[in-house]
């Protein structure tokens, strides 16, 4: 097993993540009822000594929904191979990892329109108005 790196300076130790596998469902043939091929990674989070304290706080608070007692679990089946799962199931770690350490977008500060920005508004919307109201049974401008 391959250290998974998630940033550049972020790298989850191959010893820290678990591997489990099982039979996974659909098409196979013959093998798929006897190949180990569906992959289940799991990385526990809260526990993990790699992961800085400012990131673990931000990446716990961010994966909420996703953990189980602080364990983030990625399986993967969509390959008929087990060694394309494991690949499959590393590259979903690492890209759910680098997500939740993204740093957060800078806040908005919200603007007003100006005053000239208005005034077209307005003026667009008197002329589309006038553009309908042409349109009328009378067919006649005022």
């Amino acid at each position: 097993m391959d250290d998974v790196t998630v940033t550049r300076t972020l790298v989850i130790p191959a010893s820290e993540l678990r591997e489990r596998f099982s039979r996974s469902g659909g098409p196979g043939g013959q093998g798929v009822n006897t190949a180990d091929s569906r992959v289940e990674l799991s990385f526990d989070v809260a526990a993990s000594p790699s992961i800085p304290a400012h990131l673990k706080s931000r990446m716990l608070d961010r994966l909420q929904n996703r953990l189980v007692d602080g364990v983030l679990t990625i399986a993967a089946s969509e390959h008929r191979a087990q060694l394309q799962n494991r690949a499959a199931a590393r590259e979903r770690l690492a890209a759910v990892l680098r997500a939740a350490a993204a740093p957060p977008p800078p806040v908005r500060r919200p603007t007003k329109p100006s005053r000239g920005a208005k005034e077209r508004r307005i003026a667009e919307k008197k002329r589309r108005g006038d553009t309908k109201r042409g349109r009328g049974r009378s067919g006649s401008w005022d």
